[in-house]
């Protein structure tokens, strides 16, 4: 039994080798699993009048969930903050999003080496500000270094540009910002969040993705064809999920449906 073993284990590679160069074929190239659901906890209740609709169907269903939420003041996204972002190995600290640097929850506030609060979705994208509604909705607030945090300013997300300063592996360039791997995914589904959460029949503006990355003050956010593609590469980790239970449970009473249903981003857009 072990000599057959060794001899199956090394012929399969030589016999795929060369069945690879009689049809003329080189190896495939390695892509991202397919999203695929985190959780179905929810199915049954919360998401149960979404389950089995696509496109704008489910797009609406989902808003129509959604929407009923506690909303806080933007005070109190510094202590919200505090306990969504611990960092879970110090739980002194929190964690940075896009330099992923453990920071004392101390320090908070707007002076070099502090971390303030990142409008994932850019706030000047539809210009609503930090008053109760998406100016302070948890599922796209995050902490960030002051510095790193006006780096990335009101930019799209996109691919390419330079290091910087406690970039942490994110990149920047004159209209577009990438986060470092770990949080690629969760930038897409904060941002596509907004643009289901916010349709624009509640005094804010309609927030939709599109595949810009020059929206400046409209109420537009892209790349969506880039989002679409780290939300492939980077499912939903425990962090994103904890915080995403916190939020539910101790803030605001609603859900990413993102990050319980990665699948849901290609089912719409």
């Amino acid at each position: 039994m072990p000599v057959t073993s060794i001899r199956t284990r090394r012929w399969k590679p030589v016999a795929f080798a060369v069945s690879a160069v009689l049809v003329g074929l080189a190896a495939p190239a390695l892509t991202a699993t397919p999203a695929a659901a985190t959780t179905t906890a929810y199915d049954a209740t919360y998401y149960k009048n979404a389950i089995g609709k696509t496109g704008t169907s489910l797009k609406s269903s989902l808003h129509t969930i959604i929407t009923p939420q506690t909303k806080l003041s933007y005070s109190a996204v510094w202590e919200a903050l505090k306990v969504t972002d611990q960092d879970p190995n110090n739980s002194s600290n929190v964690k940075l999003l896009y330099s992923g640097i453990s920071r004392s929850k101390t320090l908070n506030g707007g002076n070099t080496g502090n971390w303030n609060r990142e409008h994932v979705w850019a706030q000047s994208h539809g210009d609503f500000g930090t008053s109760a509604g998406p100016g302070t909705d948890l599922h796209h607030l995050r902490p960030e270094d002051v510095q790193v945090n006006s780096i990335r300013g009101n930019k799209d997300f996109d691919y390419g540009g330079s290091s910087f300063t406690n970039s942490g592996g994110s990149l920047t360039d004159s209209n577009s910002f990438e986060p470092r791997a770990a949080v690629k995914g969760d930038v897409a589904r904060m941002i596509l969040y907004m643009a289901v959460r916010y349709e624009g029949d509640d005094s804010w503006p309609d927030l939709e993705p599109n595949d810009a990355v020059t929206n400046g003050s409209v109420p537009l956010h892209g790349r969506l064809s880039v989002l679409k593609a780290w939300n492939e590469a980077d499912p939903p980790d425990a962090f994103e999920e904890r915080r995403q239970n916190l939020i539910y449970s101790n803030y605001q009473g609603n859900r990413n449906p993102f990050i319980d249903h990665p699948e849901w981003v290609e089912a719409i857009w």
